[in-house]
C-alpha cells in the first residue's frame, strides 16, 4: 500500500520526527473539522436531539466495529467507552466469574503496571480469598495451572516492545481450564490482531496510541461470542442495561456486548476517533506490519553502528517485537531529551529505556535515517550532559 499517501493525512509539525505514535498518536488533518461539525452542527443545533439525530448513542458499537476489523473480531462483539482502566476491571470481573471455583490470577512483571493496579484493587475489593500471581514474561507458559481462573496479559510489552504468543499462550491456557483477558493497548493499529482465530475470551485496549484518537480516546472491550450472553457485567451501568430508558429500578443486562457499555459515550471524542478510523478503513494489517518491521530494522542497525553506548532492549526477532524499538542507556531520559529538543520525538520509560515508535502511516525510512544522524551526534558531542535535559517532567 502506498504509505506516503496515509502521511499526506496527518498533520506533522514542520521538521518533527515523531516516533512517539505507540505512546500518542498525531493528528488526522480531518478531525479537527470532523469534531468541529459534531461541536456546531450536531450538538449546537441539534442539542439533545444529536443523541438521536445524529447517532451519537450508536456510535460506541459502530466505531466498535471499525476497530474490530484491526483486531480480528467478530461484528458486533467490541463496544467503547470509559477509559482503559475501566475497561480492564470489566473484563478481569467478568473473566473470575467464569471459574468462580478458582483463585489465581496469572500476569507477569512486564504488564503496564495500571493493568495490575486494577487487579489489585478487584482482589482487594471481592475479599474471598483471590491472589494476583506475577512471574517473568518467559515463565509465562510454564506457570500455568488448573489452580488459574484468568490468565490476563498485555500482547505487547510497553517498555521494550517484547510480544507474548497470544495464540499458543490462548490454547494453553484454554487446555487447563483457564480464561484469558489480554490487553492490545500496544497491538491494535500496530500489528495483525486475530481474536477470534485466537480464541480469546476477553479483550481490552486503548485507542489514542496507534488508533490516533488523540488525548483522552476511550478504550474498547471484546467478549467472545460464547460468552457474550452469560457474561455478568460487573460494572452494572446505565446504558449498560436492556432497556435504559425505562428507568427500572432493578438492573437487566442489555443484549449482546451492549452489556459492556457502561457510562455516557464520549462524543467528542468518539466524533475524533471517527475521523482517524476513516484512515484505518483501507489499512491492509499485514502490509503494515512488514513495513513496520522494515523500519525498525533499519533504526536497530543504524543505532547500533552509530551508538555503541546504547544497549538493545527489545528482543532482536522482528517477530518477537511489536512495532517499537527500546535502548537501555542509565542516561536515557537525558538523551530523550536533547533529542526532543531538537525535533526527534520519542519518549523514556524507567528506570533506562530510551523507546522509539515505528508507524509507518506517517513514519517513511528518511525520517528513520535523520533520526538516527541527530541521536548519533547528541551522542557523540555530549550535547545531552546538559542540566536542562537532566530535570525529569511530570510526563516522560
Amino acid at each position: 500500500m502506498d504509505f506516503a499517501k496515509t502521511k499526506a493525512l496527518f498533520h506533522l509539525p514542520e521538521g518533527m520526527i515523531y516516533l512517539d505514535g505507540n505512546s500518542l498518536g498525531p493528528l488526522p488533518k480531518a478531525t479537527a473539522a470532523r469534531v468541529a461539525k459534531t461541536v456546531t452542527d450536531e450538538w449546537g443545533d441539534m442539542l439533545i436531539a444529536g443523541w438521536n439525530k445524529a447517532g451519537w448513542m450508536a456510535q460506541p458499537t459502530a466505531l466498535g466495529d471499525r476497530i474490530g476489523r484491526l483486531i480480528g473480531a467478530e461484528a458486533g462483539h467490541v463496544t467503547l467507552g470509559d477509559t482503559l482502566s475501566i475497561k480492564v476491571y470489566q473484563a478481569l470481573a467478568s473473566a473470575i466469574e467464569l471459574n468462580p471455583d478458582r483463585k489465581v490470577i496469572l500476569s507477569d512483571t512486564g504488564n503496564f503496571p495500571s493493568d495490575l493496579y486494577m487487579a489489585e484493587g478487584l482482589v482487594g475489593s471481592l475479599g474471598r480469598g483471590l491472589e494476583l500471581r506475577t512471574v517473568a514474561p518467559e515463565d509465562v507458559m510454564a506457570s500455568l495451572s488448573k489452580d488459574i481462573a484468568v490468565l490476563m496479559l498485555t500482547q505487547v510489552d510497553y517498555r521494550t516492545g517484547r510480544m507474548h504468543d497470544m495464540a499458543a499462550l490462548t490454547k494453553a491456557a484454554h487446555d487447563l481450564g483457564i480464561v484469558t483477558v489480554w490487553d492490545l493497548a500496544h497491538s491494535a493499529g500496530a500489528l495483525p490482531v486475530d481474536l477470534s482465530g485466537c480464541n480469546a475470551d476477553f479483550a481490552v485496549g486503548c485507542t489514542y496510541k496507534y488508533l490516533n484518537g488523540g488525548p483522552g480516546a476511550p478504550a474498547f472491550i471484546y467478549v467472545a461470542p460464547r460468552h457474550i450472553s452469560t457474561t455478568r457485567p460487573a460494572l452494572s451501568g446505565w446504558l449498560g442495561h436492556a432497556a435504559p430508558f425505562a428507568f427500572d429500578l432493578d438492573y437487566r443486562a442489555g443484549t449482546g456486548i451492549e452489556r459492556m457499555r457502561v457510562g455516557t459515550p464520549p462524543v467528542l471524542q468518539m466524533a475524533a476517533l471517527d475521523a482517524s478510523m476513516d484512515i484505518w478503513a483501507d489499512v491492509d494489517m499485514h502490509a503494515l506490519r512488514e513495513r513496520s518491521i522494515a523500519l525498525s530494522e533499519i533504526f536497530i542497525a543504524g543505532v547500533e553502528a552509530a551508538c555503541p553506548d546504547l544497549r538493545l532492549a527489545s528482543p532482536r526477532d522482528p517477530n518477537t517485537r511489536g512495532s517499537q524499538v527500546s535502548f537501555h542507556h542509565p542516561d536515557g531520559y537525558a538523551m530523550m531529551q536533547a533529542l526532543i529538543a531538537q525535533g526527534v520525538i520519542g519518549d523514556f520509560r524507567a528506570p533506562d529505556i530510551m523507546r522509539f515508535g515505528f508507524t509507518p502511516l506517517f513514519i517513511d525510512e528518511g525520517d528513520v535515517g535523520h533520526a538516527i544522524d541527530i541521536l548519533a551526534a547528541i551522542i557523540r558531542d555530549g550535547t545531552w550532559d546538559q542540566p536542562q535535559f537532566k530535570q525529569r517532567a511530570a510526563v516522560t
